[in-house]
């Protein structure tokens, strides 16, 4: 048996097999949780089904984050087929391409209402629509990076959306806590994926991990999906409103250390 056997988990945010949610979710599948996807769009549910069918998946179901109506209906499906949720995995975040290079100080009002709406309120929304289905001592999990805290060149936005994601992990886990459910926050280090494609210099940035990092090397989707079964597991029965940092050790770097 592993870990999450019986577990019935929904995972947000998978865009194709590099994605960390896909990571993640072939971690909980591994340990033996049945797991659903969401997807928004067409584009994006041709990608989708054919990984969800690779975890023996048959609940894989659209959601428009921006839409209250889109998640409401999503929750319904999984409340039909699961009848409770165990897991939550949030991994999903928006912001407009020419949001994310150059100058913080040239962010549109329209480009923050989107970036914050999408990357941070959306967790307070899924949680929200989910309540009602949430097992005993459930399991929310989100995804945010270091840029949350400080500066990372042409993160911008995201990094003030990251921030308000990480704050309303602590509030989340505080209203929910007196009922089991904990609700926590993966930091990765910079992974190539669909959504980080859109950050200016992120190839340098991933480049750079090897050279940095006290452990000389870059962080992986499965690094991720391994943090994210001991989380979401019995092991971390006793961890709510944290943020894990699983990026080699580069948020502990102030400078970068000489080769050796």
């Amino acid at each position: 048996m592993g870990l999450l056997t019986g577990k019935k988990a929904l995972i947000v945010g998978v865009a194709n097999d590099h994605s960390i949610a896909w990571g993640i979710a072939q971690a909980l599948h591994r340990e033996g949780a049945e797991l659903g996807f969401t997807y928004l769009g067409e584009q994006l549910e041709r990608r989708v089904r054919p990984l969800a069918e690779k975890v023996d998946s048959s609940l894989i179901v659209p959601c428009d984050l921006g839409s209250d109506d889109e998640i409401a209906a999503a929750m319904d499906q999984v409340r039909d087929k699961f009848g409770q949720l165990d897991i939550l995995v949030h991994s999903a975040a928006f912001a407009k391409t020419d949001e994310l290079r150059g100058s913080y100080l040239n962010t549109s009002r329209e480009g923050f209402r989107l970036a914050l709406d999408i990357s941070a309120y959306s967790l307070t929304a899924l949680i929200k629509a989910a309540d009602p289905i949430f097992s005993a001592n459930a399991s929310v999990l989100t995804m945010t990076y270091h840029g949350s805290q400080q500066v990372v060149p042409n993160y911008n936005v995201q990094g003030v959306a990251k921030a308000a994601l990480e704050a309303s992990v602590r509030y989340l886990a505080a209203d929910l806590g007196p009922r089991g459910i904990r609700v926590n926050a993966i930091s990765a280090g910079p992974i190539r994926t669909l959504a980080a494609s859109a950050i200016s210099g992120i190839r340098d940035m991933i480049k750079a991990q090897e050279e940095i990092t006290p452990l000389r090397r870059k962080v992986t989707i499965d690094d991720v999906g391994n943090t994210a079964v001991w989380l979401c597991s019995d092991l971390g029965s006793g961890v709510t409103g944290q943020i894990v940092y699983v990026d080699a050790g580069g948020s502990i770097m102030a400078v970068a250390l000489p080769n050796s």
